[in-house]
């Protein structure tokens, strides 16, 4: 699974795994409880493979974001809490993305962006959706 069958709810705790579109709506199913809903397309979705996080050159894909903490946490969760406090997230965020814009991007983002890597490889989907070759490792 890749994360472009991967949703955000705006006001829905976790994400959603897009089951099927059908008229009006999707049927979603959540990785929280595994339950199958119905949301109308009118509400605010949001897939994963399009979110990205703001740096300071520009923008990078939330899939690459994933793909430097889950090489720098060695395949686990995250070392930092997305609870834990303001200068915590974003230190931590610093040493996953040195170039980050503080500016733009909030600390509740990088609540969401660990909540969201922790649930995604605990569910064990981000195993398969992670990129295995790293072209800096090729050229060297």
């Amino acid at each position: 699974m890749t994360l472009d069958n991967i949703l955000a709810i705006s006001k829905k705790p976790g994400l959603y795994k897009l089951i099927n579109p059908s008229r009006g709506g999707y049927i979603v199913e959540s990785f929280l409880d595994q339950k199958r809903t119905f949301v109308k397309a009118d509400k605010n979705l949001s897939l994963l493979s399009d979110i990205s996080i703001y740096t300071l050159e520009g923008e990078i894909s939330l899939a690459d974001v994933f793909d430097k903490i889950y090489n720098n946490e060695k395949g686990k969760e995250t070392s930092t809490s997305p609870n834990a406090s303001k200068d915590d997230l974003e230190e931590y965020l610093f040493s996953i993305l040195p170039n980050f814009d503080e500016d733009r991007v909030y600390p509740s983002d990088i609540k969401k962006l660990l909540s969201w890597y922790n649930l995604l490889l605990s569910s064990g989907v981000y195993g398969i959706a992670v990129k295995d070759d790293t072209p800096e490792d090729e050229e060297e």
